[in-house]
């Protein structure tokens, strides 16, 4: 568990039997659910701390002196707690709430725009969500920022040496992400940070699929900030958390003005809070984090090796059900990948084919995944993309195949 307590057997079928609604059926089908990379479901543990939460122990946090704002401080203190232990934080003060990944990158990039100059240059990699990609253009647009791009090579990795051609003197953030959520790649971050930091420049981290597949240990990592969000993380929507290092969250500046945020306020002047209340203006999505706190702690009771390897095994299964099919394109396939499979299919539109798929209960998405310069790097126009959670099964695995190659049927 996340406070150190032993860790649970892996039972993919355990598991999967605590989502409630894994046991639905989709057209008459039961429901095989492979898009866990746009959001993932939520288990019985996560939907009964939210929902005990609102029955019977809400309060608004921090300010209140009662017994139900005492205890609801507590709960979600508690799961700030987590989130440090889960990301292996130095303190719980390194972590601040945000309403999900987005909103924590926009306010990191807010922050370092205040002292951004025109010239400075923001190193991003062509593999970017649009989260980290479209708030450092609003520093290009506003304060003339550069924005260098890291190659994508055809394998899906990043360039490392190209990567190292772009650092320079005027680099003062580089933004990647931990795992790519179309290609499935997991960077180097580790090896990304420590060039970066080496040129002086601020290193961000996105993590809302790498916490969720990979290692998110930051303290290894040795970034400024990491970012994730609740609800790729089997936890709620509309919650996320920004890391930073106490230096790196003191050098930045409010985000936003509101209760909470403050430690004074009189007419000629504001005194702020310190660093993580200082990023918390107004109420904060209380039952959202304590529901965050809720999947971390059910996810880290099970063996993080052992889920790893699980999901990888489906992906190899899916690959060697449809090995040797002259039609199918796999986009992304670098070493050490995690288990997102995105796809083309020659003579039929992604769109088109999820929609089949979905005819046979299987669940994927379709389209640019919030990845527009990736797609062009790659020349696609849309992609289908089928992503691995732990509570799929070997029995999912096979009915993705069978649904691809009925979809494909359809369109030959």
């Amino acid at each position: 568990m996340a406070d150190g307590s032993p860790v649970t057997r892996f039972d993919p079928y355990a598991a999967r039997a605590q989502f409630p609604i894994l046991s639905r059926q989709v057209n008459g089908r039961p429901l095989v659910y492979l898009d866990s990379a746009a959001s993932a479901q939520k288990p019985r543990a996560v939907i009964d701390a939210m929902v005990g939460s609102m029955e019977g122990g809400y309060a608004n946090v921090h300010r209140g002196l009662h017994t139900l704002a005492n205890e609801t401080t507590e709960a979600f203190e508690a799961a700030r707690e987590s989130v440090a232990r889960f990301l292996n934080a130095e303190a719980a003060s390194n972590i601040v709430w945000a309403k999900g990944g987005t909103e924590a990158i926009n306010l990191v990039a807010a922050g370092i725009g205040q002292s951004i100059e025109p010239g400075d240059e923001i190193i991003v990699s062509e593999m970017e969500h649009h989260s980290n990609i479209v708030p450092w253009h609003l520093l290009r647009e506003r304060h003339g920022a550069v924005l260098k791009w890291i190659p994508v090579l055809d394998d899906g990795s990043v360039d490392m040496a190209a990567y190292a051609d772009l650092l320079g003197p005027r680099t003062k953030v580089v933004a990647v992400t931990h795992m790519s959520n179309v290609l499935g790649t997991i960077n180097p971050v580790r090896k990304i940070t420590e060039m970066a930091r080496d040129a002086g420049a601020r290193v961000l981290i996105d993590g809302c699929q790498g916490a969720v597949h990979a290692a998110p240990d930051v303290q290894a990592i040795g970034c400024d900030f990491y970012v994730f969000t609740g609800h790729k993380l089997y936890g709620p929507s509309g919650i996320g958390a920004l890391y930073g290092t106490a230096e790196a969250l003191g050098a930045l500046p409010p985000y936003q003005g509101g209760g909470e945020m403050i430690e004074t306020v009189e007419r000629d002047r504001v005194t702020y809070a310190k660093p993580p209340h200082r990023f918390e203006a107004g109420t904060p999505p209380i039952v959202e984090a304590i529901g965050l706190g809720a999947a971390i702690e059910w996810l880290s009771q099970f063996d993080k090796a052992a889920i790893t390897a699980h999901e990888q095994a489906l992906y190899n299964h899916a690959r060697a059900r449809l090995d040797g099919v002259n039609w199918l394109k796999v986009v992304g396939e670098a070493e050490g990948k995690g288990a997102i499979l995105t796809f083309t299919v020659d003579g039929a539109h992604a769109h088109d084919i999820a929609q089949v798929m979905d005819r046979y209960g299987v669940a994927v998405r379709a389209g640019l995944h919030c990845a527009e310069p990736l797609a062009k790097r790659f020349g696609l126009t849309s992609s289908a993309r089928a992503s691995f959670a732990l509570y799929n099964t070997t029995e999912d695995a096979d009915a993705f195949a069978d649904a691809l190659i009925k979809a494909r049927e359809f369109f030959a």
